[in-house]
C-alpha cells in the first residue's frame, strides 16, 4: 500500500467532502527538506510573480511566489515524486490528478500581516467539484496557523476575491460575488477549523473553501509551500478580469480541459 492510500481512506474522504478540508499528519514528513530546499532557492531567486505583502502599517515580512515548479530542481522533485498526486486524486474522488500550480508562503518572525479571508477559485480560470489544495508547512504551527471555514465548498456563491496587500476588490464587478465574511466578527454565524502542524504535516482543502491564515508573531518562521490540483471534471471557465496565476496566452476556450503541456496529468 501506498503512503497517501495508507493515510487516506474513507474518513478522510468524507470528512474532505462534507467540511472542505481536512488534516493529514505525516504526509510529507518524508520530503520537509526537499521542500525547504526549494523555499530557499526561490527566495534566493523570485520569479516574476513574486510579492511582498505587508505595508508600513505592517511589521515583519510576508513573501510569496508561485508557478516556479519548472525552473526550481526540488519543486519540481516534489510535484512530480511526492505522494501529492495520488493524495490529490483520493481526496478529490477523480480518476486523475492534474497539476494547476505551486505557491510558496513565508511569515518572517513578527509578521503582523495576516492572509486575509478568501476561496482560491474566485481568482483562477478553473472550475469544476473536483479540486485541491495542499497546504504543508516545514515549521511547527501552532499560532500562525491556517483557518477554514467549514462547510464553504457547498455555499451557492463564491466570495469576493480580494488583493492580499491591502484587501481592495480584486474584481470591480462584485454583483455576483458575496462580501468577504469575518468569522472573528460574527463567530456564531460560522464554523472554523484550524490544526496545530508539525512540519511535513498537509491540511488539503477545496479550492471553494474559505480560508486565511492569523499573523506571525512569534519569534521562528512559518514556511509553507501549498500545491494546487484538479481532477478530470475541470475545465476552463472565463473570469470578470485578470486571473491569479495570470498565464498569459494559455490559448484555451470556456468549457475546455485544461492543456497537458502547461498543466499536466501526473497520476491515473
Amino acid at each position: 500500500m501506498t503512503l497517501a492510500a495508507d493515510l487516506i481512506g474513507e474518513e478522510q474522504i468524507a470528512a474532505y467532502a462534507r467540511d472542505g478540508a481536512v488534516h493529514i499528519p505525516g504526509l510529507f514528513s518524508d520530503w520537509v527538506g526537499v521542500i525547504e530546499e526549494a523555499i530557499d532557492e526561490n527566495m534566493r531567486s523570485p520569479g516574476v510573480y513574486a510579492a511582498e505583502n505587508v505595508t508600513d502599517k505592517d511589521s515583519g515580512r510576508f513573501f510569496d511566489d508561485y508557478c516556479n515548479w519548472q525552473r526550481i530542481p526540488a519543486l519540481r522533485d516534489i510535484v512530480e515524486n511526492s505522494p501529492c498526486a495520488e493524495a490529490a486524486a483520493r481526496i478529490m474522488g477523480s480518476r486523475s490528478a492534474q497539476f494547476f500550480h505551486d505557491h510558496i508562503l513565508v511569515k518572517e518572525p513578527g509578521t503582523s500581516k495576516t492572509t486575509p479571508w478568501h476561496q482560491d477559485a474566485p481568482y483562477y480560470f478553473v472550475d469544476g467539484t473536483q479540486s485541491v489544495s495542499f497546504w504543508i508547512p516545514i515549521d511547527p504551527v501552532e499560532e500562525a496557523s491556517l483557518r477554514l471555514i467549514k462547510g464553504s465548498h457547498l455555499w451557492e456563491k463564491m466570495v469576493l476575491p480580494v488583493k492580499w496587500l491591502d484587501n481592495d476588490e480584486f474584481y470591480s464587478e462584485s454583483a455576483d460575488y458575496l462580501p468577504v465574511p469575518d468569522p472573528d466578527r460574527e463567530p456564531d454565524k460560522f464554523e472554523t477549523l484550524e490544526w496545530r502542524m508539525a512540519p511535513g504535516d498537509a491540511v488539503l482543502f477545496d479550492f471553494r473553501t474559505v480560508h486565511g491564515a492569523r499573523a506571525n508573531m512569534t519569534n521562528r518562521r512559518r514556511r509553507a509551500l501549498s500545491l494546487r490540483w484538479v481532477g478530470e471534471d475541470a475545465r476552463y471557465v472565463e473570469r470578470p478580469g485578470r486571473t491569479s496565476p495570470p498565464f498569459p496566452d494559455h490559448g484555451m476556450t470556456a468549457g475546455q480541459r485544461l492543456r497537458e503541456d502547461w498543466f499536466p496529468i501526473l497520476w491515473t
